[in-house]
């Protein structure tokens, strides 16, 4: 690339003083080096390219933290606004170099380019095991296996009607928590009872088992699963400064190691527990549904799994799985609360439906139009992972909207900017799921326009499972209450951690309905 930039230290070299000293010029020079560099589009990381750069976007490293806050997909929306550069932008974090697409062409041709089928590995994801998972495993021959695995045995229809009947009684249960909470306090928190139960949903499809959570191994994984959280949702500078890497400022490092010691005996411990039971309890081992523990052992020899690789993939289900539906549920309620006039025409079409003589199930949610399209108009507004949680990494050099990007570049997809465009979206800012009564928009892949899961190779693989989760759990909950703002109201403040979550939970009442 070619620029004014590229000439300006020249230029200002012909205007100093002839007679100036060799040890005065290195610190001018240097000092317009850096200059140059923190003007450069795109940053430093851009700048220090062999392959220089045609893709606009800031300078500097100020980018960079925008990553670090909790509105990183708003901040970098109006930095694409800014330098008109929706289709593709590019900025550094340290030395990093990264591009993010806030629009659904050049979206989409990241998301389906052989060249980004890799993840950007960090330290977090690298020390918490989660290389030989699903999510960050580098594109081959073991990756491919694993996503064989999930779409054949884990997360393949007939599994997720298998567990239908329990993902009904979780959510009875949530039904009769949310009861005894009104009862003691008059109110509901309840982003506690959607993360339990959430979670309880997990450990049964993961490990074929159920826990009660604040004492002994329930708090034990709780626990377990916040540090991890918060450990792969910071943005960890020794990522993207490499200097900094051997000295652990942020004690990333310290905390994963700490932490996968007691993943390493919990779940390793479950696989052996599930060992034990298929050799001293055949009768009971066929007659139960099997759990992923099951078959993954299974599988064991075919696929040449260590124990290693069982615990990093059964360690992903639970991060995959937890967060994604309780904090789109309760951004959904959120909704409901503030919109009493769209809870009431759901919980009309439920109980046209349904009926008033039955608790609602599976089988009805195919029927349940105007449910569907509410949790997609809130997929739409609150996208739970707005940068679609983890990037892709390009392997080879590849061009994308006409722009060359060099390998080893990070590539994001900004979908909160894509689904809060006016030039896609007829107000965007407005809560309408009539929307997609009018308008059947896939949100599995195939449509840019909202691919809150992802599209291409790297799709989530239980997006079906998780969704086939909210829509019941939303069902019951309407059915079974009318919901309504406490004395304190709604506050719609996000903050983005590893998903885009409610800075502050919900509280409301819920009052049963007749």
């Amino acid at each position: 690339m070619s620029s004014s930039t590229d000439n300006f230290p020249s230029l200002l070299l012909l205007l100093l003083p002839q007679t100036i000293s060799a040890s005065a010029v290195i610190p001018v020079l240097l000092l317009l080096g850096i200059a140059v560099a923190l003007r450069y589009p795109g940053g430093i990381a851009w700048f220090l390219s062999s392959h220089g750069n045609d893709i606009l976007g800031p300078g500097g490293l100020g980018a960079g933290f925008a990553l670090a806050g909790g509105a990183a997909h708003r901040v970098l929306a109006a930095l694409a606004r800014l330098f008109a550069a929706s289709r593709l932008m590019s900025f550094s974090v340290g030395l990093t170099r990264f591009v993010v697409s806030s629009h659904p062409e050049t979206a989409k041709e990241i998301l389906n380019s052989s060249a980004f089928a890799d993840r950007p590995i960090k330290e977090s994801a690298r020390e918490l095991l989660f290389h030989r998972a699903m999510g960050f495993a580098p594109f081959g021959e073991y990756w491919r296996n694993l996503r064989r695995i999930s779409a054949t045995h884990l997360f393949c229809p007939k599994r997720i009607a298998a567990f239908g009947d329990r993902r009904r009684e979780i959510g009875e249960k949530m039904v009769r928590d949310v009861s005894v909470l009104m009862g003691k306090q008059g109110e509901v928190e309840l982003r506690r009872v959607l993360h339990y139960g959430s979670l309880n949903n997990v450990m049964e499809s993961v490990f074929g088992k159920c826990y009660d959570f604040g004492k002994g191994e329930g708090l034990e994984l709780e626990e377990m699963v916040k540090e991890g959280y918060d450990l792969l949702g910071s943005l960890n500078w020794s990522d993207h400064l490499p200097l900094l890497g051997w000295m652990d400022l942020q004690g990333v490092r310290r905390r994963c190691r700490i932490l996968v010691q007691k993943v390493n005996l919990f779940v390793g411990g479950i696989i052996e527990e599930h060992r034990i039971r298929r050799v001293t309890d055949v009768s009971e081992t066929k007659s139960r549904v099997a759990d992923f523990v099951d078959v993954l052992l299974d599988l064991e020899k075919e696929e040449k799994l260590s124990d290693s690789d069982m615990i990093a993939v059964l360690w992903e289900m639970i991060f995959r799985g937890t967060d994604t539906v309780a904090i789109l549920l309760e951004w959904i309620m959120t909704r409901m609360v503030l919109h009493p006039e769209i809870q009431s025409k759901a919980q009309a079409e439920i109980d046209a439906v349904v009926g008033k003589s039955r608790l609602v199930s599976d089988a009805d949610i195919p029927n349940l139009l105007y449910l569907h399209a509410i949790v997609k108009e809130t997929l739409r507004m609150h996208p739970p992972g707005p940068l679609l949680s983890w990037a892709r990494l390009a392997i080879d050099d590849v061009h994308v909207g006409g722009h060359f990007v060099p390998a080893g570049t990070t590539a994001m997809v900004n979908m909160w900017a894509i689904t809060h465009d006016e030039a896609i979206w007829s107000e965007p800012n407005e809560f309408k799921p009539e929307r997609f009564v009018a308008e059947n928009v896939s949100i599995m892949g195939s449509d840019l326009r909202l691919a809150p899961f992802g599209s291409g190779r790297r799709v989530c693989p239980g997006k079906a499972l998780g969704l086939a989760t909210v829509h019941l759990w939303l069902a019951q909950l309407l059915q079974n209450y009318k919901w309504m703002p406490s004395s304190e109201g709604v506050d719609l403040s996000e903050c983005l951690k590893m998903s885009l979550e409610m800075e502050n939970p919900l509280i409301c009442f819920a009052l049963p309905r007749e």
